[in-house]
């Protein structure tokens, strides 16, 4: 999450194109490997003035090393643990392991960079059956290879290729509940993302400079399951994406001021088992527009303004307007402030899901663009038992749009000291929402999306830094978060909303009863101490988060403090180790130092886990 805006609302970037292929609007970042990974900027805040749809939340842009030293670096890495008992043993059947190999090289022939870098990951995953607290080892295996090539064709022209291939297979064991009976799945999961990058980069001047890009990325998905209590029923789910971008921009640059101005034009395709069947495409095009125009009237201001217009195909135009401003009071103090307008488009998912969860029993989800005709479809021929309120709600989808406000500074009252500052709030509209919309004959439910909520996130960020000396450094983080529905203030506020007290008796729903939007901590932290004398490094690093309500349990259909939370966790993490000066360099430490787990919210995060490893340059 970024300032309590879901995953969904981030764009993440791999040197400045979009990685595509999300589950459910998630994006598993376990697929971009960090070996060969130099920086990685984070823009907190709507930035759709620059980015387009997706930029709602802001920006993570993973900046991989294309620097074309003559070099070749090598690593190796070891890691067990044993969830269920806390400490595991090399080798032994019930611990966890984790392998990672990697090799990346560079050298410059003439005028030509040549860079390449291959990671190979093989681990065990996680998986638990909803009953128990059994932990099942499942191998996974993920390799990542990726080539970048530079050619100068003089000091003004350069052009830049790259291409980036990553794979998974999973194997796949876990269970699932369907009206009190146990559904025991087995099988597995294949990922394949492949990436292609070309930059033409000219500069005409010292003043002016186009760079032109063509970028194409694929993402293949596949799930193919068994079910033991099903054994001639099967699942297999099959999705894949295409993505392919033409963008030209130029940067004109003056005494004070800087001109960004560009334009592009997308295409983004669909074929998905989801999506009516695997051999129909689903294709929506967006051309685009976007200008920048950072100016400094005196040394001690600068002001940023940016617009951006998308036309997308399937749906209305957005307009996408940024304000910032940095104002530097004195040596030890500077402030700044932003306001921008992001927006979401509605995915192929929300438009044209068409999907049945037979193994969950039985329930279906229908993208907006088809649900009316597939529901009056069924209703002709007797198969729909009720038509819920929301039903007369499904229209065409419009974008989701945010209006952010930042405001901060940072303060460096010492050498040693740095304090850095930042209050937010995110106005969301048009928020797109799953709801209940039919019911079947036989009692399963039928699911849409629809353009209903307006919501807010707010709150502060503080962060600060302490270099004690040259060797010994401590870093510190902090965010108080408050998110709302508006729509449930006014239920609130209309005194039509009730819980339950401690006795069980029924109440009003107060203001002070409300903790807002699901699966948000209202506090998150962390302390990170590291040491570092050339030769032998060490760092812990602390991290913080509050409870956080997961599900209704009253059903008064709004969050409050009667309903059910995860409990808030501690997690540390440690790590030694020694730099010689051959090139060697070897680190050891432990993750999940308390072993927290939490089974049922945060499945994916494994117990305590011990690692060696070793690097060569």
């Amino acid at each position: 999450q970024m300032q309590g805006l879901s995953p969904d609302y981030t764009l993440i970037m791999v040197d400045g194109e979009p990685l595509v292929g999300r589950t459910a609007g998630v994006l598993d970042l376990n697929r971009v490997a960090v070996g060969n990974v130099r920086k990685i900027e984070i823009v907190k805040g709507p930035s759709s003035s620059l980015y387009g749809s997706e930029a709602m939340a802001g920006v993570i842009n993973v900046i991989t090393d294309n620097s074309f030293r003559k070099k070749l670096n090598a690593g190796i890495r070891y890691g067990f643990g044993n969830p269920d008992k806390g400490w595991g043993l090399p080798g032994a059947s019930s611990t966890f392991e984790n392998m990672d190999f990697s090799l990346q090289g560079s050298t410059t022939i003439g005028k030509l960079g040549i860079q390449f870098f291959s990671d190979a990951n093989l681990f065990d995953a996680v998986s638990f059956r909803l009953y128990s607290a059994e932990r099942v080892p499942q191998p996974v295996k993920r390799f990542t290879n990726q080539l970048q090539l530079s050619y100068r064709f003089s000091q003004k022209t350069k052009l830049s290729l790259s291409v980036r291939d990553a794979y998974d297979h999973i194997k796949q064991e876990f269970a699932t509940t369907n009206n009190g009976g146990i559904t025991h799945s087995y099988g597995r999961e294949a990922n394949n993302d492949l990436n292609m990058n070309a930059v033409l980069l000219h500069q005409f001047s010292d003043k002016v400079k186009n760079t032109t890009r063509l970028y194409a990325t694929t993402y293949n998905g596949s799930q193919i399951l068994h079910f033991r209590e099903f054994t001639d029923s099967v699942y297999d789910d099959e999705f894949r994406q295409h993505f392919y971008r033409a963008e030209n921009q130029t940067d004109v640059s003056w005494t004070r001021s800087t001109l960004t101005a560009g334009g592009g034009y997308a295409i983004d395709q669909v074929n998905s088992t989801r999506y009516d069947d695997i051999s129909s495409r689903k294709q929506n095009t967006i051309a685009y527009g976007f200008a920048q125009y950072e100016w400094r009237p005196a040394d001690a201001v600068t002001v940023i303004a940016g617009v951006r217009y998308d036309d997308n195909k399937l749906f209305a135009a957005a307009f996408s307007p940024k304000l910032a401003l940095r104002y530097t009071v004195s040596k030890k103090l500077s402030l700044k402030a932003s306001v921008g307008r992001g927006f979401k488009a509605p995915d192929f998912r929300q438009l044209y899901l068409n999907f049945t969860n037979n193994a969950a029993g039985g329930y279906s989800v229908f993208g907006s663009i088809d649900a009316v005709r597939i529901i009056d479809q069924l209703n002709r021929l007797g198969q729909i038992a009720e038509i819920r309120d929301d039903y007369s709600k499904l229209k065409q989808l419009t974008p989701e749009y945010s209006t952010g406000v930042n405001a901060g500074g940072t303060y460096t009252p010492t050498d040693k000291l740095n304090f850095n500052f930042n209050v937010f709030r995110n106005d969301i509209e048009n928020l797109i929402d799953a709801r209940e919309v039919a019911v079947r004959s036989n009692g399963t439910q039928i699911y849409s999306y629809i353009n209903v909520k307006n919501a807010f996130t707010q709150g502060v960020e503080l962060e600060a830094a302490y270099q004690f000396n040259e060797k010994f450094r401590v870093n510190a983080g902090y965010q108080y978060l408050y998110t709302a529905d508006k729509a449930d203030l006014q239920k609130i506020d209309s005194k039509t909303v009730f819980t339950r007290d401690e006795n069980g008796f029924s109440r009003l729903l107060t203001k002070a009863d409300y903790v807002g939007l699901p699966n948000r901590s209202r506090n998150m932290a962390n302390l990170k101490l590291s040491y570092d004398n050339k030769k032998f490094f060490a760092t812990s690093r602390i991290l913080y988060r509050s409870k956080w309500v997961v599900s209704d349990a009253d059903g008064n259909g709004l969050y409050n403090k009667q309903d059910e939370f995860a409990k808030g966790y501690v997690q540390l993490n440690i790590s030694a180790g020694r730099q010689f000066k051959n090139g060697i360099r070897v680190q050891g430490g432990m993750d999940n130092v308390l072993n927290y787990r939490d089974i049922n919210n945060l499945p994916n995060l494994a117990g305590r886990m011990i690692y060696l490893s070793a690097q060569f340059k």
